[in-house]
C-alpha cells in the first residue's frame, strides 16, 4: 500500500511540475522550433495563458502560447485557412459523431479517426484526448510520415517537454493506426475539388 501511495505522490509532483513550473533555461515566448517557417514558442507550464492572438483581419488564433495557437497560426500562415468556429479547446477540434473521412464543418477540414482507412499525411492536425491532468486535450501537427512511424511538432508540451515526438504507425485490415491511445484522429485540408463543389 505504501508503494502505491509513494508512486502516486511522485506522479502527482511530476504532473504539477509539468503544468505549473518553468524551465530556467527558457523564457515564455522564446522561439524553440519551427515547421515550414512557422515558429513554435516556449510556453512554460501547460497551464500558462498569454494574451489572445488575433490576425490583422481579426481572426482568432488562440491564446499565446497554447498548442491551439500554434496549429491555427500554422494553418493560417501556410494555407490562409480559417476555421468557421475559431474558438474551442484542443479536444473540441475533433467531432466524435462523424464517420471516418467526413468534413468537420466547424473546422472546415476532413476528419479521420484513429484508426482510419486514410494514412496520416504531413501537415495533418493530430487531436489528443484530455487527461486527468489536462482536461483541454492537445493538438499537434504531423511533420513527417514514413511507412511505420510519424513525427509531430507541438507547442506547449510542458516546461521540459520536447517540441518533437515520434510515434509508431501500424497498418492492419486496410486501416492505419497511430500507436498512441490518446489520439482521437487527424484533420486535413479538403482537396481543391471539394472546395469547388462546396461553393456550387
Amino acid at each position: 500500500m505504501l508503494v502505491v501511495v509513494v508512486a502516486a505522490l511522485i506522479i502527482g509532483v511530476l504532473q504539477i511540475r509539468k503544468t505549473y513550473f518553468y524551465n530556467a533555461d527558457k523564457t515564455v515566448g522564446q522561439a524553440i522550433d519551427s515547421l515550414n517557417g512557422v515558429v513554435v514558442y516556449y510556453n512554460g507550464g501547460v497551464g500558462h495563458i498569454g494574451k489572445r492572438n488575433l490576425t490583422v483581419d481579426d481572426y482568432n488564433l488562440g491564446l499565446e502560447y497554447q498548442c491551439v495557437e500554434f496549429v491555427k497560426r500554422y494553418y493560417y500562415e501556410r494555407f490562409q485557412h480559417k476555421m468557421p468556429d475559431s474558438y474551442g479547446n484542443a479536444k473540441d477540434f475533433f467531432d466524435n459523431t462523424l464517420a471516418d473521412g467526413i468534413v468537420n464543418k466547424k473546422r472546415d477540414l476532413l476528419q479521420f479517426t484513429n484508426p482510419s482507412s486514410s494514412k496520416p499525411q504531413a501537415e495533418d492536425l493530430l487531436i489528443y484526448s484530455p487527461t486527468i491532468w489536462n482536461r483541454f486535450g492537445h493538438v499537434a501537427i504531423i511533420a513527417e510520415v514514413s511507412t511505420d512511424s510519424i513525427k509531430i511538432v507541438q507547442q506547449n508540451p510542458g516546461p521540459n517537454g520536447a517540441s518533437r515526438e515520434k510515434y509508431a504507425l501500424k497498418q492492419f485490415d486496410g486501416k492505419w493506426q497511430i500507436d498512441n491511445s490518446r489520439i482521437y484522429g487527424w484533420l486535413r485540408l479538403k482537396p481543391m475539388k471539394e472546395e469547388i463543389a462546396d461553393a456550387l
